[in-house]
This record gives C-alpha cells, structure tokens and sequence, in this order.
C-alpha cells in the first residue's frame, strides 16, 4: 500500500505539469491498458489497450489545447496557427 501511495505521489505533479495534449494520451493509455488487460487476462491486451487508449486520448485532447485555432499553410508550405476565418 505504501509503494502505491509513493507511486501516486511521484506521478501526480508530472501529470500537473503536462499539456491537454499529454494528459489525455496517459490518461487514455492507462485506462486502455486497464480495459484491455482485463478483457483479456493477458499482457498482449493490456499492451494493446495502452496503444489504442494513448492514441484516441491525445486526439481527444489535442481538440481541446487550442480553441478558435486552426492550422493554415502559407504558399511555402509552412504550417501555421491563426484564429479561424
């Protein structure tokens, strides 16, 4: 119970610190690793929950970062954000 507690304590100000983006991607990876472990009874299941979790937590996140933004190109390529037309 100890090593939880210490777990949680670690882990909980590098969450704070992170972007909508990253939140939602561990958020996601470990409730899919969850799900997926126990659905299956096996690391395989887990592994691939995590993946799928991450990947649908950091595109539900990234919705989130930058509201009235979108990301336009010039006539040289580059990418850039500007408040949507």
């Amino acid at each position: 119970m100890k090593m939880k507690a210490v777990a949680v304590a670690l882990i909980l100000p590098l969450v704070a610190s992170c972007t909508a983006t990253e939140r939602g991607a561990s958020i996601g990876a470990a409730s899919g690793a969850v799900i997926g472990g126990v659905a299956t009874n096996s690391w395989g299941g887990a592994a691939v929950g995590a993946v799928g979790g991450g990947v649908v937590g950091a595109l539900i996140g990234r919705s989130t970062e930058r509201r009235g933004y979108c990301i336009y190109r010039d006539r040289y390529g580059h990418r850039y954000e500007a408040r949507c037309r």
